[in-house]
This record gives structure tokens, C-alpha cells and sequence, in this order.
């Protein structure tokens, strides 16, 4: 049985500051039960998780630690389902809106073995209340054209889907007020 197919199975979804403890269960996690593609830019020599991934991986969690008003303008949390780190979740300040409305982005990614059973839409809708606190009217997230289950996930949320003109890049708008 694919995760996919198994039953939702229910646990409390919680957003993690991510500390040093954190960063290694985090880490492991996307070690072990995550496609470094899913994860991290390409970077490096070789396909797959190789020390440039895991250093980039390292500092952009502790970069993000800074937050939102950081100097990376971003915050990610890992997320805990039932007190197991199931995956990660960022929100992004991506600029301002010519009404003075700050415009944010996020992604999410979850180990394979928590996919599928409404992990990421709990997520997505606590980070959804974090944008709101921002101020933000719209979240924008991007997948590829080819990653069905992220746009349902979209969806579920109430984006709207658009397709770039190569057909390769969705972008998400989900609407926060």
C-alpha cells in the first residue's frame, strides 16, 4: 500500500521553531524518507543527497530561524504530527504590493511515509493564519505542472491554479481574506 492509499490517520499537526534538536530530526527525516529533488535545489556533482544538499539544507533552516523580519525575510517550521517531525513548511516575504500589502509565498514538503493523509493541509492551513498575521491578502506557492498531489493540495485550500505558458510551473493564489 502506497502512503497515498493508506487512511488518514489522525495526529496533532503542529508548526516546530526549528532549534539545532529539530534541524537533526528534520535532517534525518529528509535523509531518509524524502527525494533530495523534493527538498533542496540541485546542487552538487552528483544526483540525490550529497554534502552540498545537506550543507544548503542546514543553512537555510537556520537562516529561516531568524524569521520573517530576519535578514532572509523568511521563517520554516518543521512539522510534527503527533510529535514526530513529518516534514517542513515555510512562509516567504516575497515584496509588497503596490496597496502596501506585504505578498508572501509558501512550500511544504512531507516524508513520503506521512503523505497522503492530510498532514500537509493541516499545515498549509496553520501557515495560512500565520500570512493572514502578516497582513498578507493573497499566499502564493509554485509546483511543477507534473505534481498533481501538491496541486490538489492547493486546491483544497481554495487557490486558484494557473499554468505557465511552457506548461511546466503552476502557480498557486490562495485567497486570506
Amino acid at each position: 500500500m502506497s502512503p497515498s492509499d493508506q487512511p488518514s490517520v489522525p495526529c496533532r499537526v503542529e508548526l516546530l521553531d526549528v532549534t539545532e534538536e529539530v534541524l537533526g530530526a528534520l535532517l534525518d527525516l529528509a535523509l531518509t524518507d524524502a527525494a533530495a529533488d523534493d527538498v533542496t535545489p540541485p546542487l552538487g556533482a552528483t544526483p540525490g543527497w550529497n554534502e552540498d544538499r545537506i550543507s544548503w539544507f542546514r543553512d537555510y533552516h537556520r537562516a529561516a530561524a531568524a524569521g520573517l523580519d530576519g535578514p532572509g525575510g523568511q521563517k520554516s517550521w518543521a512539522i510534527s504530527c503527533g510529535g514526530t517531525v513529518a516534514g517542513s513548511i515555510r512562509l516567504k516575504r516575497t515584496g509588497t504590493a503596490p496597496s502596501g500589502i506585504p505578498d508572501v509565498e509558501t512550500g511544504l514538503w512531507l516524508g513520503r511515509s506521512f503523505r497522503g493523509r492530510g498532514i500537509g493541509r493541516e499545515a498549509l492551513e496553520l501557515v495560512c493564519a500565520v500570512a493572514r498575521g502578516t497582513g498578507a491578502s493573497v499566499l502564493q506557492a509554485e509546483t511543477s505542472a507534473g505534481n498533481t498531489a501538491a496541486q490538489a493540495l492547493l486546491r483544497s485550500a481554495g487557490a486558484e491554479l494557473a499554468v505557465d505558458a511552457a506548461g511546466t510551473r503552476v502557480t498557486a493564489r490562495i485567497k486570506l481574506r
